[in-house]
């Protein structure tokens, strides 16, 4: 089976100038680096011949493109009709004053990224957040506040433990 980086390279090597094959070369970009670092876009540039701003243009049109690396824990607040009735809101401004980020941004300590999604499909729980994987619904200011302590008290005590 190939590595990321084999399938990345790979299909930069086997790039004929098709129309069209830009999308796939950024998400093999993606999917080794865990987003598209600037050296991938001159790369990527240099094999294609594509102007860079026309790649940065690709890039920040597709949602599905990061420019910077993802948190260790991403945290999605979702913001559909359900939760944002119920105070989904109120959840994002908590967990930006606990960790210090907005919406879209990553803490510099590369623990946390927030994100909001349309849906998360939970709407019985709402207002609702994931963490990585997890979800935790029917959640108000105080029980945010609390979960993300937890998290950021197991990250850090993980990161302790590594080194």
């Amino acid at each position: 089976m190939a590595t990321k980086q084999e399938n990345f390279s790979y299909r930069l090597w086997k790039y004929d100038g098709a129309p069209g094959e830009l999308i796939p070369l950024l998400q093999s970009a993606q999917d080794h680096f865990g987003y598209i670092p600037r050296r991938a876009i001159s790369y990527i540039s240099s094999v294609t011949g594509i102007p860079e701003s026309e790649i940065y243009g690709v890039i920040t049109f597709y949602s599905q493109f990061r420019l910077q690396p993802m948190g260790k824990y991403v945290v999605r607040v979702c913001a559909g009709t359900a939760c944002h009735v119920s105070g989904s809101k109120m959840l994002i401004d908590t967990i930006e004053d606990e960790i210090g980020i907005g919406v879209g941004d990553t803490s510099e300590d590369g623990l946390f990224t927030l994100q909001t999604v349309a849906c998360i499909g939970c709407c019985s729980l709402a207002p609702v957040v994931m963490v990585n994987d997890d979800t935790h619904g029917s959640l108000a200011a105080n029980t945010t506040r609390k979960l993300v302590r937890k998290v950021a008290r197991e990250a850090r005590k993980s990161t302790k433990e590594k080194t």
